[in-house]
């Protein structure tokens, strides 16, 4: 009855028999099956707590998945497969009662399941069953369906969700998804689980819907003894409770049980904001590079997601190979003559984020000469600087030395050719502890030489994510990102790895589909605000042009631009991308050539907080934004990404405060795509169906074949294009 260890994924992938019709009748149905065995079966769901899925269907093959529960050890179980869902016709899988298969213990007791040699384009019903003490116990009853065959000229229609924070949230928008019949599969775009069990910078701590580990003296612990105590994953037991906590909604497990899922990690699927094994939590104030932990996350992110690993189907996860090769989950789904989805991985293989968050502030990046090279004159923006260990003798040197402690920064970083702003700030912040005629004098920089410094670029603080991952002065970031583009070949941008990379645009370029969709863990859309007026309300310091984020593609132009300019010319290229909790639809393009531009349609949250809330919330947490007033910008967000001044012309429409899902539906001549949209102030209510349908308000968006035009309809009902040369519909 226990198959061998390798066949936790394939099961000897299973291979689809003879259909057998009227198993419970008196028909000659087949010398493997016993009738018996599919009817009169007890309920069996407090066996399979995390109910059943499936995934990335192909013509031929789907994956199916379930985790059982009972006890310690192996468990074996039966797969039934038939094409109703009563289970009258069903296949002859080469056991009497169902192919046998093993939850093996050392993988959570999860069942994946490779069904083979499937009818192109058909729905197919299935359930586990568990055998105990002689009664049989059924899993509820799954439904999934192979992809039309590769030349079907039909329509397809998908969801695709990223976001689903259960911390404190409730899943509402998987209860309008499971009431369309004519999805044919969702595309998750990461963030389908949060490592962290309450964090207050985000999360919510009502009870009984949250995730609690059963291990904590496992995890990470932030701060302890303190109210506020949280925890993050560590061990494979700290992630393996994330999926079966996450899993265990009965709105998300309705979602399985309706449709194949077709997944990609984000972040918090191993650590927020993370680059490889390298997590984020302290900011640069310690190396959190930790490559077991980041294993962890992949092999329980392996046990519990319905993935196919398409160039080794009998691939099963090794904790021992070495990272990053240890799982790769970058693949794409062909689905008929019109749809071709390609997956991405941007964690795994990218580099660190081109700012560092333990950049020293005063950093000299560009000198006044490499500069002006670089830019062909001195911008506006260009930061003074001296240098510290000869200028006035050393007295400046001697003051940041003395300061540093109290600073946070390095004593040994004050060297060098240094920032005056930065001089100053520190000198400043010292005379307000020194009577008036003991004040040391700041530095005057008229006269003196300017370049590219680290404060010039928003980076205030010795450790931090202000001025690195996020609210980045955009001129003088993009100046250094270019530097360092040339500089490394192009590796400080590298996100996608070399491999994946090639493998992808070879992959979009060579596809005959009408549309190649390209499933994108974060925004390519730019979201810059322009404060450059408001200097007399927030101060200088305050009025420029600020990239929100620097932690997604807006951190990574030069590599976009690469990317933008390749996918414009394979043509029909629409990137669907979930992460910033928000919902846009956007016409990017290669920076001064809006005629090399692509779709992108972004999704907002599942549950996770909204883009506005999470802007607003660092905005009153930060002392030096909360005294300038950000929250209050925070919260007309809106107003400042679409103003009058067009500071985001490839941004046609966004929504900042909604959450829910989104849907593209495809065929030969167009694509429509149609977000649902939920109030944030919803998520923390668990609303009926019928609460759902009414709370909702709907987007709708069009694209025609052949061209990398937006269509919307006007309230006046006129079909309008996004123009992204002027920034507006016409």
């Amino acid at each position: 009855m226990f198959l061998k260890r390798r066949d936790f994924l394939k099961a000897v992938a299973v291979s689809v028999g003879a259909l057998v019709v009227g198993c419970g009748s008196d028909d000659d149905t087949s010398n493997n099956v016993n009738p018996t065995c599919y009817t009169g079966l007890e309920d069996g769901s407090m066996f399979f707590p995390q109910s059943v899925a499936s995934g990335d269907p192909s013509p031929s093959t789907v994956i199916l998945w379930t985790r059982v529960e009972d006890g310690d050890g192996d468990i074996s179980l039966q797969l039934q497969l038939a094409l109703d869902e009563e289970f009258t016709q069903i296949f002859d899988l080469g056991d009497e009662c169902g192919r046998v298969v093993t939850a093996l213990a050392a993988f959570d007791n999860c069942v994946k399941i490779r069904l083979e040699d499937l009818d192109p384009g058909t729905t197919y019903y299935y359930r586990f069953v568990y055998e105990k003490d002689g009664t049989r116990y059924a899993s509820r009853v799954g439904r999934t369906a192979t992809a039309p065959a590769a030349d079907a000229d039909t329509a397809v229609k998908f969801a695709f969700a990223s976001c689903q924070d259960i911390n404190g949230k409730y899943y509402n928008p998987y209860k309008h998804m499971v009431t369309q019949d004519d999805i044919d599969f969702v595309v998750h775009l990461g963030d389908y689980v949060y490592e962290t069990t309450g964090d207050p910078q985000f999360q919510e701590t009502t009870p009984g819907r949250g995730l609690i580990f059963r291990n904590p003296e496992e995890a990470i612990v932030f701060n302890e003894g303190e109210d506020n105590q949280y925890y993050a994953a560590k061990s494979l037991g700290n992630y393996r409770d994330m999926y079966r906590t996450y899993r265990a909604d009965p709105w998300l497990q309705r979602a399985h049980e309706l449709f194949p899922f077709i997944a990609i990690w984000d972040d918090h699927e191993y650590s927020d904001d993370c680059y490889g094994a390298t997590a984020t939590y302290t900011d640069g104030r310690e190396d959190e590079t930790d490559v077991d932990r980041r294993k962890a996350a992949n092999q329980a992110w392996y046990e519990y997601m319905p993935v196919d690993y398409l160039d080794a189907p009998d691939f099963e996860y090794d904790a021992s190979a070495n990272y990053p090769d240890d799982l790769r989950i970058y693949r794409d789904i062909r689905y008929g003559k019109n749809l071709h989805v390609v997956m991405t991985d941007l964690r795994t293989y990218r580099a660190d984020h081109v700012i560092a968050e333990d950049m020293f502030p005063g950093t000299l990046l560009l000198n006044q000469t490499d500069l002006e090279a670089q830019e062909g004159s001195l911008p506006a923006w260009a930061d003074p600087y001296v240098d510290i260990d000869t200028y006035d003798g050393g007295t400046y040197k001697t003051v940041l030395t003395d300061a540093a402690g109290a600073a946070g920064y390095d004593a040994a970083d004050v060297a060098g050719n240094i920032s005056v702003t930065f001089i100053n700030g520190v000198v400043a912040s010292v005379n307000e502890n020194l009577p008036q005629d003991m004040q040391i004098p700041l530095i005057d920089p008229t006269g003196l030489e300017a370049g590219l410094t680290a404060i010039s670029m928003g980076k205030t603080g010795a450790t931090g994510q202000l001025g690195s991952r996020y609210f980045v002065v955009q001129d003088a970031f993009l100046a250094y990102a270019r530097s360092q583009y040339a500089a490394t070949s192009g590796a400080s941008e590298n996100t996608l790895g070399d491999a994946q990379e090639a493998w992808f645009l070879e992959t979009v370029n060579n596809s005959d589909a009408t549309w190649k969709v390209w499933g994108n863990e974060f925004t390519l859309t730019q979201r810059m605000i322009d404060l450059t007026s408001l200097g007399a309300t927030l101060g200088d310091q305050f009025a420029k042009r600020f990239l929100l984020s620097a932690e997604d593609w807006d951190g990574l132009p030069n590599k976009r631009d690469e990317l933008i300019s390749a996918l414009s010319d394979a043509g029909n290229v629409v990137a669907i991308t979930g992460d910033i909790h928000a919902f846009f639809a956007g016409n990017p393009y290669v920076t001064g050539d809006t005629s090399k531009r692509i779709i992108e349609f972004v999704t907002g949250a599942i549950s996770s907080s909204s883009m506005k809330r999470l802007l607003i919330n660092t905005a009153s947490s930060d002392p030096t934004l909360a005294a300038a007033g950000a929250a209050a910008l925070a919260a007309g967000i809106e107003q400042f990404l679409q103003a009058d001044t067009v500071p985001n012309p490839d941004m046609a429409y966004i929504n900042s405060d909604h959450q829910g899902y989104a849907t593209l539906t495809v065929d030969g001549e167009q694509m429509q795509a149609t977000f649902y949209e939920l109030a944030e102030t919803n998520s923390v209510k668990d609303l009926s169906s019928s609460e759902v349908e009414e709370e909702l308000q709907i987007q709708q968006f069009s694209i025609n074949a052949g061209a990398a035009d937006l269509f919307t309809v006007n309230d006046d009902g006129d079909t309008v294009r996004w123009d992204p040369t002027t920034g507006a519909w016409v």
